[in-house]
């Protein structure tokens, strides 16, 4: 497929009806500078659903969180559990329904759940008995993006700490719940000849595409962002009201989407399964 329209968006799970955290970035093919979707703007996480639900023509849109949760290593999300899913839409459908009422897409209702706290590590030194000592479960691409030297990922089953990324996909996974045969999600969906697609990104995997060291990869001043842009084949941004690395990790990622969209390796990792492919999932970009 020949995408012709790029976005990227930098999730948040933060609790409340807007998120500072979430940054929308589109582009066009070409060389023209990606620029921010109603720059300034609070967004809820139902706009963002809003908003791409409306989208029309061959986009590639990139969400930075995780849609799963470790399958491979247990053969469950949720060992011992009886409701434990078999596959992602699954897991997609028994967080929605435990945290229906909760407003904001948000998930505390489905992690303070009896059984489901037993798998995560939350505030207050509270971890569940079923999350194992250490760092917790990684999905396979995780493993993968550390081997590659991409980024250092951490569980989504760690819920504690500034660098934790649980709190944004648990709720993303009511996001994907909705989006869910409304557009196609890779690789659980296959790829259509034409209109959207959704993949799963890390912001970090661009930042170091671009020439940032690993391990620091946000950008908060207008120099750093052109450098990187350039990098990746793009012109200089416009300037922006504030550089923050939300903002900023959207801007680079849409420009890394459109840059590397062609590679026909990213769309067929080598480690991606058919089991995988229903179950973890895969974040493009992890070879």
């Amino acid at each position: 497929m020949k995408f012709d329209r790029f976005a990227a968006i930098d999730w948040s799970g933060a609790a409340g009806a807007r998120q500072k955290g979430i940054a929308l970035a589109t582009c066009v093919a070409g060389e023209d500078a990606p620029e921010l979707v109603r720059p300034g703007h609070i967004w809820s996480r139902r706009e963002v659903l809003d908003w791409m639900l409306a989208l029309e023509g061959d986009w590639l849109i990139g969400l930075d969180l995780s849609p799963s949760l470790a399958f491979a290593d247990k053969g469950a999300f949720f060992p011992g559990w009886a409701r434990s899913p078999a596959d992602v839409r699954g897991l997609w459908a028994l967080v929605e329904d435990i945290a229906s009422d909760e407003p904001h897409l948000g998930a505390n209702r489905f992690v303070d759940h009896p059984e489901a706290s037993r798998h995560f590590r939350r505030h207050g030194g509270r971890c569940g008995d079923l999350f194992p000592p250490g760092a917790g479960r990684f999905r396979v691409v995780e493993d993968a993006s550390r081997e590659q030297g991409l980024c250092n990922p951490y569980s989504n089953f760690n819920l504690v700490g500034a660098a934790q990324v649980g709190k944004s996909s648990l709720t993303g996974m009511r996001l994907f719940h909705r989006i869910g045969g409304k557009l196609p999600i890779w690789p659980y969906d296959p790829v259509p000849e034409r209109g959207p697609v959704v993949i799963e990104i890390y912001t970090s995997i661009a930042a170091t595409a671009a020439g940032l060291p690993r391990g620091r990869t946000k950008i908060r001043d207008p120099q750093t962002l052109d450098r990187a842009l350039a990098a990746l084949g793009s012109r200089a941004h416009a300037p922006l009201g504030r550089y923050d690395d939300h903002a900023t990790d959207a801007l680079l990622a849409a420009a890394w989407l459109r840059a590397v969209a062609h590679d026909r390796a990213l769309w067929s990792p080598a480690k991606l399964t058919p089991e995988l492919a229903r179950t973890e999932g895969w974040t493009f970009g992890v070879r």
